[in-house]
């Protein structure tokens, strides 16, 4: 892997270098624990300098280096240009600021930043604030790059992944290689939808895609590593973390992982125990295959990634009407099969909506009081394994708060998460004074 210097990219040279290229050292900063404090002793050195340049690249530098309010006070110093703001926005979204980050895009289009640069930037930024109306707004102004610009291709697929148009996200991707066979962004977005849908095999194609390249992304090891510790494949698993590890030696999840992996080695599964599980739990899992339903039905749940019973359960009526395709017929089809089993649509999400109101915000802090800082963390503080941190990525669980207004079941409920990593979570919230949501 390359380094800083190989990278060839100086930040703080006499011209700062264009933005692409200030983009691409970000990345080489971030290949390996050596290149960052290599970064930082440079950055260190730049500090130490008051001419308008060094100061902007000192900016910048900080925002690189991750130290994101000392970047939003040193650039707001520095004299206006595209760079500045550029940079200003992206440290603003950075910490959530959203609205000023799409006021200094607007700034940086003044001074004439590249135009689609700035707008899809923007899309991203909209994005992010869950503002999809704006987000979509702003893309129609872009129409005119289909077919054209991969990065167009590329907002627009992350768009519509995020309200839930996986097909067309999906072919959006397709499309950005089409342009760029080798984007990056849209290689890892096809392998991380592929994996959700449970096609490890197109999964594991697109990662691979992406680790061929320098500098190599920690997460696409990861994922990759999980992939191929689900398939049993633990000499391909300890591979990539090997390779995580000799950049990173002290990577807390990677060392984790090499732990687990070694630990997989020697499991055996236990036919008795699985036979035990929760009837519940092996209800949520049942396959949509293992039903009659007609082939337009089939063909609209697989586009939906609707795949099991419990899928359903997170769905209404209405979300499911809306979906081209999908009428009356197939509604009462899926309706037949959910009541055989007690059940009905949007059944999970019900029982979401009365868990929010037993347990609001306002509730949770005045029972813990100077705890609320607590429940905002990150679950990933939790030290969990990485199969356990996954099954909670799939089920979109960042805060310790999100995470302890669920049931077991609604956590059994997700492939590839059992008991084990049940049991794993219960532990880890329960030596900090919590617990799991109950329906009795």
């Amino acid at each position: 892997m390359e380094s800083i210097s190989e990278c060839q990219v100086d930040l703080f040279a006499d011209k700062l270098p264009p933005i692409e290229e200030i983009k691409e050292l970000s990345g080489f900063v971030h290949s390996s624990e050596s290149s960052l404090l290599s970064f930082r002793e440079q950055l260190e050195a730049g500090l130490e300098k008051s001419s308008p340049k060094a100061n902007l690249a000192s900016g910048i530098g900080l925002y690189i280096a991750g130290r994101t309010e000392e970047a939003i006070q040193k650039l707001r110093k520095v004299k206006d240009c595209k760079e500045k703001y550029i940079y200003l926005a992206l440290a603003f979204r950075r910490v959530g600021n959203y609205g000023q980050a799409i006021e200094m895009f607007e700034k940086a289009r003044e001074y004439e930043a590249d135009t689609l640069q700035i707008s899809l930037e923007k899309v991203a930024t909209y994005r992010c604030a869950l503002d999809f109306e704006s987000a979509s707004k702003e893309l129609k102004g872009c129409a005119n790059f289909a077919n054209v610009s991969a990065d167009y291709h590329y907002q627009l697929g992350h768009l519509q992944e995020e309200q839930g148009f996986y097909g067309d996200a999906m072919d959006n991707y397709k499309a950005a290689l089409e342009l760029v066979p080798g984007h990056r962004e849209s290689l890892f977005r096809l392998a991380y939808r592929s994996d959700l849908s449970g096609d490890e095999e197109a999964a594991i194609d697109y990662y691979k895609q992406i680790v061929t390249e320098h500098p190599v992304y920690v997460s696409v090891l990861l994922n990759l590593a999980v992939l191929y510790e689900d398939r049993g494949e633990f000499e391909k698993a300890a591979q990539c973390i090997d390779k995580v590890l000799k950049y990173h030696p002290n990577h807390q999840r990677a060392i984790m992982f090499k732990k687990d992996i070694e630990s997989s080695k020697t499991m055996y599964y236990d036919e008795e125990k699985e036979k035990k599980k929760d009837l519940k739990v092996q209800i949520l899992e049942t396959p949509i295959s293992d039903f009659e339903l007609s082939v337009r039905s089939r063909n609209c749940l697989k586009k939906m990634n609707i795949n099991t019973i419990g899928d359903l359960l997170n769905i209404t009526e209405v979300e499911l009407l809306s979906y081209k395709n999908f009428g009356e017929t197939s509604l009462r089809e899926i309706k037949v099969i959910l009541d055989s089993k007690g059940m009905h649509l949007g059944m999970a999400l019900e029982e979401e909506q009365r868990a929010s109101a037993e347990l609001s915000e306002t509730d949770i802090v005045g029972e813990l009081g100077e705890d609320e800082a607590l429940l905002n963390k990150p679950v990933d503080d939790l030290q969990l394994s990485v199969r356990a941190r996954k099954c909670l990525q799939q089920l979109n669980l960042r805060t310790i708060s999100e995470l302890i207004r669920r049931t077991d079941a609604e956590l059994l409920g997700c492939k590839n998460f059992g008991v084990t990593s049940l049991n794993e979570i219960k532990r880890a919230i329960g030596k900090i004074g919590l617990s799991l949501r109950s329906l009795d």
